[in-house]
């Protein structure tokens, strides 16, 4: 469902329809990259509850931001599309990292409590497949928060970012795919207000801009945050029961285990 890549000039870094794992690492290792996820962090902290005891998976590449949200969980891990790249993380830690099949995930039913989606909705070629298997792997109640370009930003318009690439959602846009595959939008937030400077020196005024833009331009946010919580009443069409799924072991246990026994198994994936 991505859009194709813009003409861009002879001058753009410009991340094609499938983000590349090297752009994306280059990015956040820039200064406004630096500052985008500074930003997207702060958008993240009113809607991301308290996780300890829980496993969190990261979707597409969210490393920048498990990093900071993933310190309490009781695991984390992070899954990048095979068209993507993947990269080695945590840094200096037992590695934590897998390249997968987006839509076809090497994980059990009902076996991760929260996914944080970052870059992988807008690169995806049937949105209602991946979030479909999103709802798949999560535990019954467990929450799904997504970081999408926004439809009205300024970031969606200029490709020398990973915001510029793949397809941008509006809210409305969100909630009714999210609707469709029955996870029931539970709360909003909105990143990126000041523009994708390129010039080194303009990235400074970053800081002020997204406190400015806030109050004064909501509606042209760069990103837009969403948490969504998985309802438990949805069917299962009998061609996808019926599908053999071969998933890579270990295989986390469903979240309704004990505590000690998903501890465990937790120590395979430090080998």
């Amino acid at each position: 469902m991505g859009n194709g890549r813009r003409a861009g000039t002879s001058g753009d870094h410009a991340l094609s329809t499938n983000a590349d794992i090297i752009d994306l690492c280059n990015f956040y290792a820039s200064p406004l990259g630096v500052a985008a996820a500074r930003s997207i962090s702060l958008a993240l902290t009113p809607v991301w509850r308290p996780i300890s005891e829980e496993r969190l998976l990261g979707l597409g590449y969210a490393t920048p931001y498990l990093t900071r949200f993933g310190t309490d969980c009781e695991r984390s891990l992070a899954f990048m599309p095979a068209a993507q790249g993947a990269e080695r993380w945590p840094a200096g830690a037992p590695l934590r990292t897998a390249l997968v099949g987006i839509e076809d995930l090497p994980l059990g039913d009902a076996s991760i409590d929260r996914i944080l989606m970052v870059h992988a909705l807008e690169f995806a070629e049937s949105a209602e497949a991946l979030l479909a298997e999103a709802w798949r792997v999560l535990a019954p109640g467990g929450s799904l928060v997504i970081v999408v370009p926004h439809r009205r930003g300024v970031w969606a318009r200029f490709e020398h970012t990973p915001f510029g690439s793949g397809r941008p959602w509006s809210r409305g846009q969100l909630t009714r795919l999210l609707r469709s595959v029955t996870f029931t939008p539970h709360a909003w937030s909105e990143a990126l207000y000041f523009p994708p400077f390129e010039r080194r020196s303009l990235v400074g005024l970053a800081p002020a801009l997204e406190r400015l833009g806030r109050r004064c331009w909501p509606m042209f946010a760069g990103v837009v945050v969403i948490e969504a919580v998985k309802q438990l009443y949805r069917g299962i069409p009998v061609a996808s029961a019926a599908k053999e799924r071969r998933v890579a072991k270990p295989v986390l246990v469903p979240a309704g285990a004990g505590v000690g026994a998903r501890r465990e198994i937790g120590s395979a994936f430090d080998r």
